[in-house]
């Protein structure tokens, strides 16, 4: 999946915020971006053209021509087809509460837990489809829920803000998330290295010494690597 370089002029940032602006946010990915500020970017920055994004369909083709004043394109087949909006529904007989589906969703339109029945909360779901490929037991399908309506004519300007408001928050949770998961890592790791000799699984003899400068050396570059991440070194 391509994510545009950085290095945007300002006037390529403002470009780029205007075209998401009319896009859909279903964050579905089939433009080839990883999401759809994304792509705008990379329509803004001229690594991509404007006819990839299938949820927004022609109309949104049209849209971001008047923005970039560009000429309008076809939708480009590869990307996938202009069609009905719809939803994923999940088979609760065969759910099995893999939690996968979870986090695949961009919106985190699922509810559920491990070993849990999982449900999706409709007015959250884009239809995004990411959740039929990780499934391991295909209990998600998709079901139509705007009748013979594409593209704009079947999502609205207040279904794509609270998308990509849902979307956002989503990855700052995330974020929120791994950085608690690094910093218990390091205190395991920290307190590991204190007390290495307890951790070290191996008899008392000639290798003992050196099993364990083995592991202080793989450790202290873990927390070196994780000090660096968290500095942007």
């Amino acid at each position: 999946m391509k994510n545009p370089s950085s290095g945007t002029t300002p006037a390529q940032i403002e470009l780029a915020r205007r075209i998401d602006a009319v896009l859909p946010q279903t964050q579905c990915t089939r433009c080839g971006f990883p999401d759809c500020a994304a792509y705008a970017t990379a329509v803004a920055t001229a690594q991509a053209p404007l006819n990839q994004c299938p949820p927004g369909g022609a109309q949104g083709i049209a849209r971001i021509a008047a923005l970039t004043g560009l000429p309008a394109l076809p939708l480009n087949p590869g990307h996938g087809q202009e069609g009905p909006r719809a939803m994923a529904v999940i088979d609760e007989n065969w759910c099995i509460g893999c939690t996968l589906c979870i986090d695949a969703c961009p919106t985190d339109a699922i509810l559920g837990s491990n070993k849990q029945m999982h449900t999706v909360i409709e007015p959250y779901c884009t239809g995004c489809e990411l959740c039929l490929p990780v499934c391991p037991v295909d209990c998600i399908q998709m079901e139509i829920v705007t009748a013979q309506r594409t593209g704009w004519a079947a999502w609205s300007a207040e279904q794509a803000q609270t998308a990509q408001q849902r979307y956002q928050s989503r990855q700052k949770r995330l974020v929120r998330e791994q950085q608690a998961h690094e910093v218990r890592m390091q205190s395991e790791a920290q307190m590991k290295l204190a007390d290495l000799a307890a951790h070290t699984k191996v008899p008392q003899g000639p290798g003992a010494e050196a099993e364990m400068d083995r592991k202080r050396t793989i450790i202290e570059a873990a927390l070196a690597k994780a000090k660096a991440r968290q500095t942007g070194a």
